[in-house]
């Protein structure tokens, strides 16, 4: 069964995962891993390493750029939507040479995003309570749609390696939730066991590993090698063993590779296609998140001449992002070349980094676009930073154009939230393009000039500078809570404001959008009854159509473990023409304020919970409901 990472695309390549988050469209995840399966079936992979369901609030790791964001509905939802499209509705389905369908894996179980300072690798300091009610989660709903393996994480949880985490693997993956599929390690994950000081050599890691309920060795070969030996000798009852390779025989049966062993036929040098390219197209605009606008955006018909400067103008495979084995740079449309179609003449494109002549072609322009950021070797795997804001020398050159007076929007590509505090002063409008893929640069000129509106919302908080960090919307109370209004006087630091820079679930569009007072079916809900409806009336107040991502946050106020102050429950997205008013309609269950308490048992407690409707975590209308016996 061939593996291979398959992350947010194949030859076609999407946004980076954290990008496709920014789009909080199911649907539209489900396609781009649908075509990624399809192109890379077709290929002879039968499996990819997908989802990246790790919910950190650290953006020095690197690795938040392969996940889904920070909060576990939406990382879990969106993850799913990414398991049924690399796994189809059903597995085995395809062509005759079994193209069409891949496995996917949810990875990394459990904890990963924890890693102290944001290092890769680190080690993880975290009690089951917040795993069950924060970082399971999402690994529960991609088990839940069906998900054919998962993958153990490289860290330890509490001073147990998870390829050694008997309880977590084999009690409460396998057990617990009943998942049938096979748990692979990553990679040399049993091996590793000697570094971290639990094994004393490969022999006593598999012993430990295959113990744990790993079923599948990823090159430490552990078990090629000690395996049959740990069995004769009565180190490891046979059951483990046939258990292992009936979770992998098993897998392989759902996928069809007894009858089709080699799936796929290469193809040599396909040429991406219409189709592949439009949904590239969508999915890239469909992930810019607006951050600031004081009206210079969007350009429209007759901007005058626009420069387009930066070190990403004309750059091909710097667009794709991390994790892109199978992606050619030569593939991408750039945005020089887009900005050449629209403006022909009127288009002044500075190629490369900025230069000595940046400053005079600003000059000439009658508004300056500058593609800024990081890029991909800055972000993904083992490219952790202590530094969140822009790479060395951009901010300067920004400092620069903008002492000039000229409209100035800046474009930043990232795989992380930045601390982007100087370039908001400095720019007239700040678009986050993540990296948006082989389609970047017809998506980007686009939206800058007003065919498409932007529509992301931010799947992480953007902090206000490394200091601040962790942050996130899991934060619980404290016995000594701080009002927002009290911030600036007798707030948690003495240099700085408390509050993010941009709060989980930001995004401007090109209209505004004003919101009618909340609406409850009933302000009591019953433990063991019926669900109530939340709703709230939105109007698009401005001049041009947009999308509203309407969302509902819970807060249990008393429970027996302390609860987060706010906690995403749901959300429903609004396409609105001008002076057009659309209703948000939500569905609360018990269950949604269900928890883990100190016992680790899940309970639904009988008292007050606030629900909130707004446009991000940081504003909306509330009410009041009592949850009854």
């Amino acid at each position: 069964m061939f593996g291979r990472d398959v992350i947010h695309g194949h030859r076609t390549v999407f946004p980076i995962p954290l990008g496709l988050a920014a789009t909080w469209d199911e649907d539209l995840v489900c396609r781009t891993a649908r075509l990624a399966a399809t192109e890379s079936s077709a290929d002879g992979v039968a499996w990819t390493f997908a989802p990246m369901l790790d919910i950190s609030e650290e953006p020095r790791w690197g690795r938040v750029a392969e996940s889904l964001g920070e909060a576990p509905v939406l990382a879990g939802r969106l993850g799913a939507a990414m398991v049924r499209g690399f796994q189809g509705d059903d597995l085995g389905e395809g062509d005759s040479r079994g193209a069409g369908s891949i496995s996917a894996c949810a990875k990394h179980f459990v904890g990963y995003g924890l890693v102290a300072g944001g290092r890769d690798y680190e080690t993880v300091q975290v009690g089951e309570n917040t795993l069950r009610n924060l970082h399971l989660r999402p690994f529960r709903d991609a088990v839940e749609a069906g998900c054919a393996t998962v993958m153990a994480a490289f860290t330890d949880v509490d001073g147990v390696p998870m390829h050694a985490h008997r309880h977590l693997l084999r009690e409460v993956l396998k057990g617990e939730w009943g998942f049938d599929g096979a748990v692979v390690a990553d990679w040399d994950g049993v091996g590793q066991l000697v570094n971290q000081g639990v094994a004393t050599d490969l022999r006593d890691a598999a012993a430990q590993a295959i113990t744990a309920g790993v079923d599948i060795d990823m090159v430490s070969g552990a078990y090629a090698a000690h395996l049959v030996e740990l069995v004769e000798s009565g180190g490891v009852p046979l059951d483990l063993v046939d258990d292992a390779a009936r979770r992998v025989i098993r897998l392989k049966i759902r996928q069809g590779l007894f009858e089709r062993p080699y799936v796929g036929t290469p193809v040599s040098e396909p040429v991406l296609g219409p189709e592949a390219r439009a949904l590239a197209r969508e999915a890239a605009a469909a992930s810019f998140v607006l951050l600031s606008n004081n009206g210079t955006l969007p350009l429209g018909p007759n901007p005058g001449r626009v420069l387009l400067t930066g070190p990403f103008v004309n750059e091909g495979e710097a667009l794709f992002g991390t994790w892109t084995l199978d992606g050619h740079g030569e593939d991408v449309a750039s945005p020089a070349s887009a900005i050449r179609d629209r403006l022909q003449d009127n288009a002044m494109v500075e190629d490369g980094r900025f230069s000595d002549r940046t400053l005079h072609l600003v000059r000439q322009a009658d508004v300056t676009v500058a593609l800024v950021g990081e890029y991909p070797s800055r972000s993904g795997e083992a490219n952790s930073i202590t530094d969140i804001g822009l790479p060395a020398g951009q901010l300067e050159v920004l400092r620069s154009i903008a002492s000039l007076g000229k409209p100035l929007v800046v474009v930043v590509f990232a795989g992380r939230p930045l601390d982007l505090g100087e370039v908001l002063d400095l720019a007239d409008a700040v678009l986050i393009a993540w990296h948006p893929g082989v389609e970047a640069g017809p998506a980007l000129i686009e939206t800058l000039f007003g065919d498409r509106a932007p529509g992301g919302r931010l799947p992480m908080t953007f902090p206000r500078s490394v200091g601040h960090l962790p942050s996130s919307t899991a934060a619980r109370p404290t016995g000594r809570p701080i009002a927002a209004a009290d911030d600036p006087v007798t707030g948690r630091y003495l240099d700085a404001l408390v509050v993010p820079r941009f709060p989980f679930g930001w995004g401007l569009t090109y209209t505004t959008f004003s919101y009618g007072p909340i609406r409850v079916s009933s302000n009591e809900m019953p433990v063991n009854g019926g669900p109530i409806e939340v709703s709230v009336d939105v109007t698009n107040s401005g001049t041009r159509p947009g999308r509203e991502v309407v969302q509902l946050y819970l807060r249990d106020l008393v429970a027996d473990v302390t609860r987060p102050l706010l906690e995403l429950a749901d959300w429903v997205s609004l396409e609105l023409d001008p002076g057009a008013t659309g209703t948000a309609t939500f569905t609360i269950t018990p269950a949604q304020l269900s928890y883990y308490d100190r016992t680790m048992t899940l309970r639904i407690d009988p008292g007050e919970a606030v629900v909130t409707v707004g446009p991000d975590a940081s504003s909306g209308a509330s009410a009041l409901i009592t949850v009854t016996e």
